[in-house]
């Protein structure tokens, strides 16, 4: 509602007459008024059919519907429903066996997330949409979804603030509102689904412990520390500077940059 008056107020002010096709022209102090109380209900029937919708799809995973899933992952085929049967995942045989290789090259073989990618990549294997290539972030995922253990999960993410971006407010413990992102939900608050799986429920927990010691141990990607590391920052924005690197002729030149969300 108040962007809607802001913008109407902004128009204008540039001389353009904002018409709604549903209401009546506001020119009379009570019409508008009238238009935005209007205004002010809609917004509150969107929240209320907002707020129905998701503790109907919270209501449905319970039940074991697989409908409030948003699609099917990698080795799977998202099944409608139909008069007769109900949603459900169906296993791609083909798909299922490259999963249970990513595991297995994971787990026994000792390959990173990178060089399974890259492997995935040299050896012409198609990504589930066949227009891209794989990427980390892919096999990553890949790695953590409980679907291949045979349960599919229901609110895994949700959306909040994204939480303490600049080192000044990292110090203080504070949030910053300028980019919204999906962060996890506590496992406990997890609805699961059951669907077939295609890896063992052990060798799946094996893949996540393991995930946590490279996580744990993993080597900083700092090849030369400098002196003003992680201490230099902008007294403007509060973002961290970090040092880079420019090459000439006679000799390598080292400087410091700001990087900053756009």
């Amino acid at each position: 509602m108040l962007i809607r008056l802001l913008l109407t107020e902004e128009f204008s002010r540039h001389g353009a007459d904002v018409v709604f096709i549903k209401s009546p022209k506001a020119t009379t102090p009570e019409e508008q008024l009238l238009l935005q109380f209007q205004g002010m209900i809609a917004e509150y029937e969107r929240a209320q059919i907002i707020e129905r919708t998701r503790r109907g799809k919270r209501h449905r995973a319970k039940t074991g519907s697989i409908n409030v899933l948003s699609g099917a992952p990698y080795g799977y085929r998202y099944v409608k429903k139909t008069e007769h049967a109900s949603a459900y995942y169906e296993i791609i045989e083909k798909e299922a066996e490259i999963v249970k290789k990513v595991y297995k090259l994971y787990i026994e073989d000792g390959l990173s997330i990178g060089a399974l990618s890259r492997w995935l990549n040299d050896h012409d294997i198609p990504t589930r949409k066949r227009v891209s290539q794989w990427e980390r972030s892919t096999v990553w995922g890949m790695l953590r979804n409980p679907a291949y253990k045979g349960t599919a999960c229901f609110g895994k993410t949700k959306i909040t603030e994204r939480k303490k971006i600049t080192r000044p407010l990292r110090q203080k413990g504070g949030f910053s509102s300028r980019r919204s992102a999906n962060h996890e939900r506590p496992k406990e608050e997890w609805i699961e689904i059951p669907v077939p799986l295609i890896i063992e429920e052990e060798v799946f927990l094996r893949a996540g412990e393991k995930l946590e010691e490279n996580k744990r141990y993993a080597k900083k990607r700092t090849k030369e520390p400098t002196l003003l590391q992680g201490i230099s920052v902008c007294n403007q924005c509060g973002y961290a500077y970090y040092r880079t690197s420019t090459r000439t002729s006679k000799k390598k030149i080292y400087y410091y940059r700001l990087f900053r969300f756009r």
